[in-house]
């Protein structure tokens, strides 16, 4: 995922840099900073997520954001309707989730209470504006919170030892959070993200009798990768 990525970056910056030469040789006359050219910073990136991320709701909202944001800036539509029609976005995507996490996912939230009730009080990483490189190895994993508020939190359990179900917390704010698991574990994500999301690489198949590690994510602006 992380070359495809690359890939799909490189050539939007050789584009770019192609356009630039061939506007200074007069070959074109493609204004680069058209009405709204800002919106492809939320655009762009969020297509190439799209393109690249396992969890594609962040990615859809940012284009259809950016999008709305650029026909605004065309004079298409208001930036007046827009605003008004935030708030009751938000308000139902939220509510949408809830609904449909609780509807899907109740086996999952029984078993995090669990873990909750009986695990260790959970050991607690905040990266703000800084970062943060953890290293488990042949350390006992217990609960853990990972909090990332613009900044960003390196957490390698891959050489660590978990017995039994655990459960990490991960926030991420106008951050990013990497976690490294070992292999053996199963891996189960409940993600609740705007304009973020989770991009979840242990697509294997369920260890039975091996210990869960449950992954409750939040990105507001940011996004975690478990790998």
């Amino acid at each position: 995922m992380k070359r495809a990525s690359q890939i799909i970056w490189g050539v939007i910056i050789v584009a770019i840099g192609v356009v630039f030469a061939l506007n200074a040789f007069d070959i074109t006359n493609i204004d680069i900073f058209f009405d709204g050219w800002w919106t492809l910073f939320i655009i762009v990136p969020c297509a190439v997520a799209l393109f690249t991320k396992r969890d594609k709701g962040g990615a859809i909202l940012g284009i259809l954001v950016g999008v709305a944001l650029l026909l605004a800036c065309q004079n298409v539509v208001s930036f007046s309707l827009l605003w008004k029609l935030v708030i009751p976005f938000i308000i139902v995507r939220i509510g949408l989730r809830l609904i449909f996490r609780d509807a899907f996912d109740k086996q999952s939230r029984e078993a995090v209470e669990k873990v909750k009730a009986t695990g260790a009080p959970a050991r607690q990483v905040c990266a703000t504006f800084s970062g943060q490189d953890l290293n488990y190895e042949g350390e006992v994993v217990e609960n853990t919170e990972l909090t990332a508020v613009f900044g960003g939190i390196d957490c390698n359990m891959s050489q660590a030892i978990i017995p039994g179900d655990v459960l990490i917390k991960a926030v991420a704010v106008f951050g990013g959070v990497d976690l490294y698991l070992p292999v053996g574990v199963n891996v189960k994500v409940r993600s609740n993200s705007l304009f973020g999301g989770v991009d979840n690489e242990r697509t294997v198949a369920h260890i039975e009798g091996a210990p869960t590690v449950y992954v409750e994510a939040t990105c507001l602006f940011g996004g975690m990768e478990i790998k």
